[in-house]
């Protein structure tokens, strides 16, 4: 399964690198598109759930790291909650 790793930047400036085990992720992102908070977070618990369970079907258990990266960055979003307009662009994709 192509894992792949994704750069976001947030609301305060910060690059982070991010994780999927699947290129799914593309399916739902856009390289250099900025992203509503919410929209961002939603995007990201469809785009990575979708990877966890391909992990799934593939080797019979969800991907734990998957599921790890969706609550650094749901955990991430809520800083920015009360931040009006705040958005997370994404910076690039790493095949």
């Amino acid at each position: 399964m192509p894992e792949m790793h994704f750069r976001v930047r947030w609301p305060d400036e910060r690059i982070e690198a991010c994780y999927s085990p699947s290129v799914v992720i593309k399916d739902h992102f856009v390289a250099g598109t900025t992203y509503a908070l919410d929209d961002f977070r939603e995007r990201s618990r469809i785009a990575l759930t979708i990877a966890a369970e391909r992990v799934r079907e593939k080797y019979g258990f969800l991907c734990s790291r998957a599921l790890g990266q969706l609550a650094r960055i749901e955990a991430a979003a809520a800083q920015f909650e009360a931040t009006p307009g705040a958005s997370v662009t994404i910076v690039s994709f790493e095949d």
